[in-house]
């Protein structure tokens, strides 16, 4: 049977449309998932993704033991608050899980993980701790607290607006920075292509904050928009985009795997011994249709197949990821098999929206 988040009254209440989403009962949209979308993009709204779990990683061998896990480098986080993401391998390369780590100390991080691989990623950190770190880390998984995500260009006011005092703890936060305020970590983190803040606060008082943010104007939003506007911002979903199977390097995330000289992390040989034959890019349909995964894609060198893929309210066009052989270039024309017909896509560089505007 589904797991319910703390906030599941609430949106039975708002008449929530439901569905299975990694074993929890999540909401999809509350009426109308393209108004939620556009309610994003235009003003703000607010997501229960409370399914996500925090993980609290500290001890003196945190840094040592996160080093090695991570494919990025924590190193690169200084100031207490800054967030990196980064993607969680395998020994022969491929991605367990995508992730945030927070930094607020040496020996105090806390990473948010996915809900269908929370189980699988504390197993294998805890594994991994045993191995190497023995008694110089804890692993402490945090049920206990709740997350909202609060998106778009006006969330930030809208939030400041419904938790006073809030502004002042929060107002210098750049992109990818937390700060503490009482006991809600204020993250200007989202999944959305928008500004926003992700609050990760006690399960107990999720409903009051929840409550207070529509009272301040911050409407609902479900999966269904959060799955656009996640893939026009050009953000990958973890077990569509990548996962066990697929390494980083084949999935649009280069850019996270830190092969500085002498950093030795799990899966970097791997990585390192197989340069990657195939790569993610962007796909705009030149033709009639709706692209989704799981579609054959046909270019010069070779097929490949789409991993996400929707219709794109911001840009009123079908839009997706596809993984496709190297060598394939932002420019080219590729073919994707539609029931059947092969329909004419763009090959484009993401993301496809960033904060409202389309750029490609």
């Amino acid at each position: 049977m589904p797991k319910q988040t703390p906030l599941y009254p609430a949106h039975l209440a708002a008449n929530a449309k439901f569905v299975d989403f990694g074993g929890w009962d999540m909401p999809i949209h509350y009426g109308s998932q393209l108004e939620e979308h556009k309610l994003v993009r235009e003003d703000a709204g607010m997501f229960d993704v409370s399914h996500m779990l925090p993980v609290d990683v500290s001890g003196a061998g945190a840094f040592d033991f996160l080093s090695h896990l991570l494919a990025n480098n924590v190193a690169k986080l200084k100031e207490p608050g800054k967030a990196l993401y980064s993607c969680m391998l395998k020994e022969d390369g491929g991605v367990i899980d995508d992730l945030i780590v927070y930094y607020f100390a040496q020996d105090d991080y806390r990473i948010v993980v996915n809900a269908g691989t929370a189980d699988k990623d504390v197993a294998w950190m805890r594994k991994q701790a045993a191995a190497t770190h023995g008694g110089n880390v804890s692993i402490t998984p945090r049920r206990d607290l709740a997350i909202i995500a609060a998106q778009g260009p006006n969330a930030r006011a809208k939030v400041w607006a419904a938790l006073p005092g809030s502004q002042a703890a929060s107002e210098s936060l750049k992109y990818f920075q937390a700060a503490r305020f009482g006991d809600i970590t204020i993250c200007r983190t989202g999944y959305t292509g928008e500004d926003g803040f992700e609050l990760i606060l006690p399960a107990a008082q999720v409903t009051a904050t929840w409550n207070a943010l529509a009272a301040a104007g911050v409407k609902p939003a479900g999966l269904g928009a959060r799955d656009t506007l996640r893939l026009e911002a050009g953000m990958n979903l973890y077990g569509q985009d990548m996962d066990e199977d697929v390494g980083p390097l084949e999935s649009g995330l280069a850019w996270t795997v830190d092969l500085s000289p002498g950093r030795d992390f799990i899966g970097r040989a791997s990585l390192e011994s197989a340069p990657p034959q195939r790569a993610l890019v962007g796909l705009v349909l030149a033709d009639r249709g709706i692209l989704r995964s799981h579609m054959k894609v046909v270019t010069a060198q070779g097929e490949g197949e789409t991993t996400s893929g929707s219709f794109a309210p911001t840009m009123n066009a079908s839009i997706a990821f596809a993984r496709v052989p190297a060598g394939v270039s932002v420019g080219d024309t590729v073919q994707v098999d539609i029931r059947g017909k092969l329909l004419n896509a763009r090959v484009v560089k993401t993301p496809f929206v960033r904060h409202g505007k389309i750029l490609v």
